[in-house]
């Protein structure tokens, strides 16, 4: 009879490696769990391996270094973990935690699956952390690069209240409508950009390659140009010359602007600025809008201080903005004052906002009210990015036309007046 080779966990969380002889998989599988373990890991054992087992014939379990060596096969690994990967181990999370299993165990079997790389490597930190004593909210504080304040302050306020399974649950609803919502901008900004990147190519290459050979005919009859000509030679030859100033400028405007945006008030100019734009401003506008009411509705239903959830959501906010703002409603707040009152000051936001936000202060439902602005204003995101993305089809094309029809015009103008003097 096959002997397999098995890894489990039992009800406590505690990793076992054992054998079990058995018909098949299934079989053994199903041996395993009548034992009351969980099964992570099972394979036949070859018999070149067949030593598993003590002398005793009983299970054996590895000491805590070996299993924290096993963990450290992840190694080391740079950036941050990715949004969706988090925004699926959440949902991997909270399903296990509503299932009934130990934080520990549930962490272990993500661990398991997990890729080598940042996440792979918090959930192993996080782990060891909770094994030494900590809870999980103090654990995923110390893994930045995983878990921000938000999930901290979700998860601590699902610990104090005793409704962690919830939380996790409210956090991965959270994670997967950001996610959506940022699937759907990147979608249709596809099409535009890629436009936009081939039409540049192809325009280089006119200015760099074919105008060139037309400059040396017209040099060769000795023409004189008109001043159309005259500007798109001189605009060939400064591309043909400076053509590493193509990529080189939006670069150096984009560092600029990350240079302006570390001094404080560089940064709210920057965002005033960006936010006047039209179209591209009231998107950036109402996504905030939508992202900050739907954090700070998600932190209040869980039981965050109102004080402590105003924080959060500023920092998560990702505008200078935004943050002034929140700035202004937290003192506000903290002297006794409603938040829909700072909120209409700020002006930041529609008034029908604000009275929504006034009649849930007023009801108790405050949480509910935001997640309606936010689902509100994720359609109203939508129908602004379609809207841009329908203007940008036509715009393009008319900028193209001019450019080319510009182009054309510049060539022909001295060979017509060239086969005039000809003839």
């Amino acid at each position: 009879m096959p002997t397999f080779q098995y890894e489990a966990m039992d009800n406590t969380g505690l990793e076992i490696k054992d054998t079990v002889d058995a018909g098949s998989e299934a079989e053994a599988q199903q041996k395993i769990r009548e034992k009351g373990f969980f099964v992570t890991k099972i394979s036949e054992k070859t018999k070149a391996a067949k030593k598993g087992k003590g002398k005793d014939g009983k299970k054996t379990q590895p000491d805590a270094k070996k299993r924290q060596a096993q963990r450290k096969k992840g190694g080391f690994s740079l950036g941050r973990v990715k949004a969706k990967h988090l925004c699926t181990v959440t949902r991997q999370l909270s399903t296990l935690q509503d299932a009934g299993l130990p934080i520990l165990r549930s962490l272990r079997i993500l661990e398991g699956q997990a890729r080598p790389g940042p996440l792979k490597n918090s959930l192993i930190n996080v782990i060891e952390d909770i094994e030494g004593g900590a809870t999980l909210s103090e654990a995923m504080a110390r893994q930045p690069k995983a878990f921000d304040n938000l999930y901290v302050n979700m998860v601590k306020a699902g610990e104090a209240g005793g409704a962690l399974e919830v939380i996790l649950q409210r956090l991965a609803e959270f994670k997967e409508k950001a996610q959506s919502l940022k699937r759907k901008v990147q979608g249709a900004m596809i099409y535009p950009c890629a436009v936009i990147t081939v039409a540049t190519a192809i325009v280089t290459f006119i200015m760099v390659s074919i105008i060139p050979k037309f400059k040396k005919i017209f040099d060769d009859f000795g023409t004189k140009l008109p001043a159309m000509t005259e500007m798109l030679i001189a605009t060939s030859d400064f591309i043909s010359s400076y053509f590493y100033l193509i990529p080189a400028i939006p670069i150096g405007f984009m560092l600029l602007i990350k240079i302006i945006r570390k001094n404080k008030t560089g940064d709210y100019i920057v965002d005033k600025i960006f936010l006047k734009i039209p179209l591209l401003g009231k998107i950036k506008e109402k996504a905030t809008v939508a992202r900050t009411a739907r954090t700070l509705g998600t932190l209040i239903a869980s039981g965050v201080p109102i004080l402590e959830a105003i924080l959060i959501a500023r920092d998560t906010a990702g505008s200078a903005v935004f943050a002034r703002a929140f700035d202004n409603i937290y003192a506000a707040i903290r002297e006794g004052e409603s938040m829909a009152v700072p909120l209409k000051e700020a002006r930041i936001v529609d008034d029908i906002v604000v009275n929504m936000v006034d009649v849930g202060e007023e009801t108790g439902a405050l949480d509910q009210m935001l997640y309606k602005v936010a689902d509100v204003y994720d359609e109203e995101v939508e129908v602004l990015v379609e809207a841009l993305v329908n203007l940008l089809e036509p715009l393009m094309v008319v900028i193209l036309g001019l450019i080319v029809g510009f182009i054309v015009i510049a060539l022909f103008m001295p060979l017509i007046q060239l086969l005039n003097d000809l003839s």
